[in-house]
């Protein structure tokens, strides 16, 4: 995760971080990409209903009604042990989680915990009352998924409507003060509606966006496909850093942020080099704070099965299950051989990403991508859009 608009508006200071000691359970949220221990965020995909059929959907949903695999009661004992451990924030993502009727006692529970609890969601299901709940029990964040305007939003989701039901969903969140922004990952097919984006984050006057760069997992993945080529990935990052700019200048600052791909750390700083060397400096300090990619270590998931992976994406490698021990027990266990090594990574990259200069700032990219595209866990990031002079070699 690379705060755009923290480090190109110089919205934050390393100062700022070191004020906590990088503490994760200490560090406000807004800061938390650059704690030191790394006590992982975990996405908990606490369902696999939902009740739209996207075209894009990882977690390859099914349909709204149903049962769960894991009940309310070990949602809980999740969360205990998470709190115990030292988790800051709990991520609540599907399916869709609002087809869940436990969801605001395990947010509620969570909170009372002691972690932030936050949701991914479609938005549809937001109702002015559900809103109104969530916010009582203490959700921290909402976070509401769109893939453009209207008509090609609707045509991703398959479902005439869903742009408006989102719009609303964000509406009533507002309504009842609850903060929500948008996620909007960056496709072929979708990348012209970038611009549409930022302009709704205008309109509808949202605090916070985050741009996701598209995570392929598995060999011969249909997403690869759809993937940016590199100047494409250029440009469209060259664009999100001057809209940022643009609000910031304008006297109307948004949380703008960049992820899963840590590329635009370097790219960024590059671009800082030749507009503000000074600030560019304090960027590349607050950069390795944020360590680059940190699956396995940074953040983990726990599937709707209750398997443990690395991150929510890569679902092809499972470390264990909490039904057979607690999450705690499996992120710490050193025998697991491929979690050991993530722990670990730029020990362990090969190609351009072990010559790389920015090695300590991007922390080896994606290994799911690189395993997707090479058939190889440790092979370079094909995502990687830094030319080899960019980079040192």
């Amino acid at each position: 995760m690379i705060g755009i608009s923290k480090l190109y508006c110089g919205q934050v200071e390393p100062s700022d971080a070191l004020r906590y000691g990088r503490h994760s359970g200490k560090l406000p949220s807004h800061l938390l990409q650059f704690s030191q221990d790394k006590k992982p965020v975990v996405v908990w995909n606490m369902t696999r209903r939902c009740n739209l059929k996207c075209v894009h959907c990882y977690a390859g949903a099914l349909e709204e009604e149903g049962a769960d695999d894991l009940s309310t009661r070990r949602g809980k004992a999740l969360i205990d042990d998470l709190a115990a451990y030292g988790a800051p924030v709990m991520l609540f993502s599907g399916g869709e989680p609002l087809v869940r009727k436990d969801l605001v006692e395990l947010a509620h529970y969570a909170v009372n915990k002691g972690m932030r609890a936050v949701i991914s969601t479609n938005g549809t299901l937001i109702t002015r009352e559900k809103a109104g709940e969530l916010k009582r029990v203490g959700l921290s964040y909402v976070g509401i998924s769109l893939d453009g305007a209207e008509e090609v939003h609707d045509l991703f989701r398959k479902a005439p409507g869903s742009f408006k039901k989102a719009v609303q969903g964000i509406e009533n969140c507002q309504a009842e003060g609850l903060k929500v922004g948008l996620r909007f990952t960056i496709s072929k097919r979708n990348v012209g509606e970038v611009p549409k984006i930022f302009d709704l984050v205008r309109d509808l006057q949202i605090p916070r966006i985050c741009f996701y760069h598209l995570v392929y997992a598995g060999r011969g993945s249909e997403l690869i496909r759809e993937d940016l080529d590199h100047a494409q990935t250029r440009d469209v990052v060259d664009l999100i850093m001057d809209r940022t700019r643009e609000f910031f200048d304008q006297g109307n600052p948004k949380e703008v942020l960049t992820v899963d791909n840590h590329a635009d750390g370097p790219y960024l700083w590059m671009r800082l080099q030749r507009e503000d060397p000074e600030k560019a400096e304090e960027v590349f300090k607050l950069l390795q704070y944020n360590d680059g990619n940190n699956s396995g270590r940074g953040i983990g998931c726990v599937s709707w099965d209750g398997q443990v992976h690395a991150d929510q994406f890569w679902r092809n490698h499972s470390f264990g299950n909490i039904g057979e021990r607690p999450f705690s027990e499996i992120w710490e266990d050193g025998s697991i051989e491929l979690l050991a090594k993530l722990k670990n990574k730029k020990a362990h990259v090969g190609g351009r990403c072990a010559k790389c200069r920015f090695l300590n700032i991007c922390g080896g990219n994606f290994r799911a991508r690189a395993e997707a595209w090479h058939g190889d866990i440790w092979a370079e990031d094909p995502a990687c859009y830094l030319t080899d002079g960019e980079i040192g070699m």
